[in-house]
């Protein structure tokens, strides 16, 4: 379960976490899992509750423009399948080694599939 008071967020974001939760138990994630998903989404697009009080701590409204954004990015690249890991996993042995051998990547001849992509992964 999410940590602390909602009373700060508007009905508008208590709404849209509603909604982003059941989609995630659509998913079959647990309940608990989902609603800490959906008020971390909410949080992360909108920096938190929006009335007034509280720590001051709010976001831009630039920072949540970029937010949303990258966030509308990211879900529409996980529904195409199209995140790095999945780019990744989708490639040969051999090809990873070609894109480990662009990026310099040290001891890249001894690592299996596996650890290309990670190393892959933490070179970007």
């Amino acid at each position: 379960m999410p940590r602390g008071s909602k009373e700060k967020y508007t009905e508008k974001q208590k709404r849209k976490a509603e909604h982003i939760e059941e989609s995630y138990e659509e998913k079959g994630v647990a309940p608990e899992e989902a609603e800490a998903r959906a008020w971390a989404t909410v949080n992360k697009q909108s920096g938190g509750g929006e009335r007034a009080g509280g720590s001051g701590k709010h976001k831009s409204d630039k920072q949540k423009f970029r937010d949303r954004s990258d966030s509308a990015r990211q879900a529409a690249a996980t529904r195409q399948g199209e995140t790095e890991q999945g780019r990744l996993e989708n490639k040969t042995r051999d090809e990873l080694m070609q894109e480990a051998k662009k990026r310099n990547i040290r001891g890249r001849s001894t690592m299996r599939k596996q650890e290309l992509i990670t190393a892959l992964k933490s070179s970007r």
